[in-house]
């Protein structure tokens, strides 16, 4: 057993896990954090997405000993207080069904808009080519996307 002390959606945390534990498994079974999803551990689909100091990584393919001292944030996190901007275009556009792959392409969205606020649709396409959506397809969730952007350029 290693014990590891992180910051979790801006709570420091500290456990015990296993050498080979991954983030996913540790979040989700030991602590309770149920946004992301197992889909296809192996780190293709983008279900397991969480940001590790402001980067969005595949939590399935990262041990849980390599978040010691680290930032890391789920979207339970970036919904603190409240649902930001991104996600309530995301409910105005619809861009969700079942709703699986809804966290991770809100992390990899968010990361996206951190880094560069108004991005055209080629970067979008992009910054989301690790996302998997089966049920929606893309449109809404790049059509919400440039609206913020668009109503971002407008203030």
């Amino acid at each position: 057993m290693a014990k590891i002390k992180f910051k979790l959606n801006d709570e420091f945390r500290t456990i015990d896990v296993q050498p080979n534990e991954v983030l996913l498994d540790v979040l989700r079974d030991k602590l309770g954090v149920k946004s992301p999803k197992c889909g296809c551990d192996r780190g293709d689909c983008g279900a397991c997405a969480v940001m590790i100091n402001g980067k969005s990584v595949r939590s399935c393919l990262v041990l849980a000993v390599e978040v010691d001292v680290q930032e890391v944030r789920t979207l339970e996190g970036i919904s603190k207080p409240k649902l930001t901007k991104l996600q309530k275009a995301f409910i105005e556009f619809n861009s969700f069904q079942c709703g699986y792959c809804a966290p991770g392409v809100i992390i990899s969205a968010t990361e996206l808009l951190e880094h560069n606020p108004k991005p055209d649709l080629e970067e979008i396409k992009e910054a989301l080519s690790g996302n998997l959506c089966r049920c929606t397809g893309y449109k809404p969730i790049f059509d919400a996307i440039l609206d913020v952007t668009h109503k971002e350029k407008k203030k």
